[in-house]
């Protein structure tokens, strides 16, 4: 007879199977908020640092304009990226070390990134997103959406090195953060028992952690963080979070570039409630497609203990 410790195990519950002791969990956020916030940031640093020093720059200006997002450059952007991308192989360590389990269980409950899936889930997300401008195009538009011109942006070279920057570093820069908030995070919190504390909290900890920001936006990167958690617990994954996350991120950057500036796409003061049919379109159209597209391809949403540890393997 199969007992509850051989139960299969959903996503936010894989690292019971792991090493005990809740103060694991305690610590590697600590470590988590550590590397991203300072470690990561105090190496790439000491790299642009580097970098501007042999081309014969200025280093002390130029880091100051890198580091400040009053205007955004591109290479401060691209250090921002980096930054949030450093929580990747923070995981993968907290998991391995701390935990005592491969960092491939982070990204699916098959023990690794399913990639024919993740490129399914971009195309349901481009789709979702062409539904979402036509549903933003009805709505009205105020607060930062409203300072959205209908006329183009000149193409200067700070553009290209813009766009080079979002094409190359947006892809690391949301897997970073969703490996932090619906990966580890989510997993860390499913340690309590609570389905629904491993959705919410990480959602939260998401929207608190964009600083600070009018009832509006908060709510906006709230509902992303819930359905993203959703959709992790429900298709057994990271890969649908990372979708949505990437697609959404180019929308938003690619209109910036367009027809607003980047520095107001990256740090949005005037939100407005209209953008709530919006985002209740975008995220319900998307999770209802990726899980029944997940339902329709008998995709996998729990793991063996067994698979996680091994036969015999002691942890």
């Amino acid at each position: 007879m199969t007992g509850p410790a051989e139960a299969p195990l959903g996503y936010d519950r894989l690292l019971s199977a792991g090493r005990p002791g809740a103060w694991r969990g305690v610590l590697g956020v600590a470590v988590l908020v550590l590397v991203v916030l300072l470690v990561a940031q105090l190496v790439l640093a000491l790299l642009f640092s580097i970098g501007i020093a042999l081309v014969g720059g200025d280093v002390s200006a130029e880091m100051d304009r890198i580091l400040s997002t009053d205007p955004v450059t591109p290479a401060g952007l691209a250090f921002l990226n980096l930054a949030l991308a450093s929580a990747i192989p923070a995981t993968w360590f907290l998991v391995r070390v701390l935990h005592g389990l491969r960092p491939g269980w982070l990204a699916s409950v098959v023990g690794r990134l399913r990639w024919r899936w993740f490129a399914t889930c971009l195309g349901l997300a481009a789709v979702t997103l062409l539904v979402t401008l036509v549903v933003g195009s009805l709505v009205p538009a105020s607060g930062d959406q409203a300072q959205v011109g209908g006329e183009l942006n000149s193409f200067t070279t700070q553009t290209r090195d813009f766009l080079l920057v979002i094409l190359l570093l947006t892809p690391v820069q949301a897997a970073g953060e969703e490996y932090a908030f619906r990966g580890y995070l989510t997993q860390v919190f499913g340690l309590l028992g609570h389905r629904w504390v491993s959705v919410l909290l990480p959602a939260l900890l998401f929207a608190l952690a964009h600083g600070a920001q009018d009832p509006a936006i908060f709510f906006d990167r709230f509902a992303f963080g819930v359905v993203a958690g959703v959709l992790v617990i429900a298709t057994g994954g990271l890969e649908a979070g990372i979708a949505m996350h990437v697609l959404n991120n180019f929308v938003a950057y690619g209109a910036a570039l367009a027809f607003g500036d980047m520095t107001t796409a990256l740090d949005p003061s005037g939100g407005s409630w209209w953008n709530l049919p919006v985002t209740l379109t975008q995220s319900l159209l998307f999770l209802g497609l990726a899980t029944t597209a997940a339902r329709r391809r008998g995709l996998a949403a729990s793991a063996d203990r067994v698979e996680l540890v091994g036969p015999g393997t002691r942890v």
